[in-house]
């Protein structure tokens, strides 16, 4: 079955072609159909092996299209060149409102040229530029057009290098209005991004999910964070997982989780926190009513720790998942677990 004869179907609002070695040529084909459908809203050309001129063959449906609103075109070698025409193709375009480019190589320049149609496009509500190369340059040019745009409300920046581009990024949430979810991981933030990031929550009154995992934040950067979440009423999701917070950095987080009464869920695992660092946190539970997932695997938990969380769960009526495998509880750890287990009916443990 041909493109053509698919694309002739007045039924048909979903095509996945993902993974299926497609090329420029078949993108052309493809894109020739689109341009007189008018049902499709949803086109996924995930893992091909689409380059410029296929993207280039898309971006001049985008043009004219007024139907397709979800675009995946994630894991194929498209460069900044292609890029930079679904960049000008958003301009005019009024329906897209999710385009996926993660894992593509668009760099610096394509990252430019995309923030440049954020500036005036008034539809896109979620991108993903996750591992596009985009580094510090790229993410700086992002933020500048974060503090105009109005509708983006999920960016997805992991893998990308930014480093101290963060700090741009942290300055624009300060203004930002629409933007709720923002992935950070996997950028080397650093001491001073991870502090601008703090210092932007204090103010941001939109954002409810931000991951910052795989960003070797230490526990003075935790406690910056920390500090910011005694004020911040619209965070809901904290991802610091796979960092370097020792006892200190997740005593700070149990105090701001005394205060804290939005915050539902926090991912702390794989870091170096240990049985005070638990017990800290074990304390914030008996006066916290919104944390309902605690992910403290791969830590150094021991078995005081794990009787510390247990005696907290007694009580606590809110949590309804909390991850401990892959930490040293033994057997006195895991028969408190239990216990608890017997009068708190709402948890979920997950031990091994």
């Amino acid at each position: 079955m041909s493109f053509s004869s698919i694309m002739t179907n007045s039924i048909l609002t979903t095509l996945d072609l993902g993974c299926n070695l497609i090329r420029d040529d078949g993108v052309h084909a493809l894109a020739e159909t689109l341009k007189t459908n008018s049902t499709l809203t949803t086109l996924n050309l995930w893992l091909n092996w689409i380059g410029d001129k296929g993207a280039q063959a898309l971006a001049e449906v985008l043009k004219t299209n007024s139907t397709l609103t979800a675009l995946d075109l994630s894991e194929n070698p498209i460069g900044d060149n292609g890029a930079l025409v679904l960049a000008e193709a958003l301009k005019t375009n009024s329906t897209l409102t999710a385009l996926d480019l993660c894992r593509n190589c668009i760099g610096e320049n394509g990252a430019h040229a995309l923030a440049d149609a954020l500036k005036t496009n008034s539809a896109l509500t979620t991108l993903n530029l996750n591992d596009t190369s985009i580094r510090e340059n790229g993410a700086q040019a992002l933020a500048e057009a974060l503090k105009t745009n109005s509708t983006l409300t999920t960016l997805d920046l992991g893998y990308n290098q930014i480093r101290d581009g963060v700090q741009a990024l942290a300055e624009a949430l300060k203004t930002n209005s629409t933007l709720t979810t923002l992935d950070l991981s996997r950028n080397q933030i650093g001491d001073n991004g991870a502090q601008a990031l703090a210092e932007a929550l204090k103010t941001n009154l939109t954002l409810t999910a931000l991951d910052l995992g795989y960003n070797q934040i230490r526990d003075d950067e935790a406690q910056a964070l920390a500090e910011a979440l005694k004020t911040n009423s619209t965070l809901t999701a904290l991802d610091l997982g796979y960092n370097q917070i020792r006892d200190d950095g997740a005593q700070a987080l149990a105090e701001a989780l005394k205060i804290n009464s939005t915050l539902n869920t926090l991912d702390l695992s794989r870091n170096l926190i240990g049985d005070n660092g638990a017990q800290a946190l074990a304390e914030a539970l008996t006066t916290n009513s919104t944390v309902t997932t605690l992910d403290l695997s791969r830590n150094h938990i021991g078995h005081n720790g794990a009787q510390a969380l247990a005696e907290a769960l007694k009580t606590n009526s809110t949590v309804t998942i909390l991850d401990l495998r892959n930490n040293q509880i033994g057997d006195n750890g895991a028969q408190a677990l239990a216990k608890a287990f017997k009068t708190n009916q709402t948890v979920f443990i997950l031990e091994d």
